[in-house]
């Protein structure tokens, strides 16, 4: 029994020292990773009113996290009650796309695919309402300066051949 006992230890040992030492320094070191960071940091955020209604405003905390491998947002609205939101972003390379999933407080659940391209980051998704049509949802960044940017969601129900856009919201970095 010892026997076997030392045998498994040997065994499990040089497994588990073999996969540590062919494991990167950090796994999501690729520059595919870093094409989100200039989303990272502290935002005040502003957008018009609908229906007469002022300009509105929140704020978004978009921080890096787990061995810089997601990008984790918290997002909320002055509002009362608070719109209230969460997504965690991370690059794939099976797929050579990033993936991004958004839960609230009002019950969603949205995941996104897309891409980083001509200075652009534009995630979208396929959904359907509830009589049943399908149409597209997709986010684009865009503007994208060292303390601002752009970014609005947008749907289309022809397939992708023009887009609407729904909500326009613009981001100026919070000062420290």
């Amino acid at each position: 029994m010892k026997v076997i006992t030392l045998l498994a230890a040997v065994v499990l040992s040089s497994c588990c020292a073999s996969a540590q030492g062919n494991t990167p320094q950090k796994p999501c070191g690729t520059p595919e990773y870093r094409q989100l960071d200039f989303w990272v940091g502290e935002w005040d955020l502003s957008w018009p009113g609908q229906h007469g209604q002022p300009e509105q405003h929140g704020h978004n905390r978009i921080e890096r996290e787990l061995a810089d491998c997601v990008i984790h947002e918290h997002f909320s609205d002055q509002a009362s009650p608070a719109f209230e939101g969460s997504s965690v972003s991370t690059f794939t390379p099976a797929l050579g796309k990033w993936q991004q999933t958004w839960v609230d407080n009002q019950g969603s659940y949205l995941d996104f695919v897309g891409e980083f391209k001509d200075g652009q980051m534009v995630l979208s998704r396929e959904a359907v309402s509830k009589d049943g049509k399908e149409f597209q949802q997709r986010m684009v960044f865009k503007n994208i300066k060292t303390d601002s940017l752009d970014w609005s969601w947008e749907r289309s129900d022809d397939g992708g051949a023009t887009w609407k856009v729904m909500w326009p919201i613009h981001y100026q970095r919070r000062k420290s």
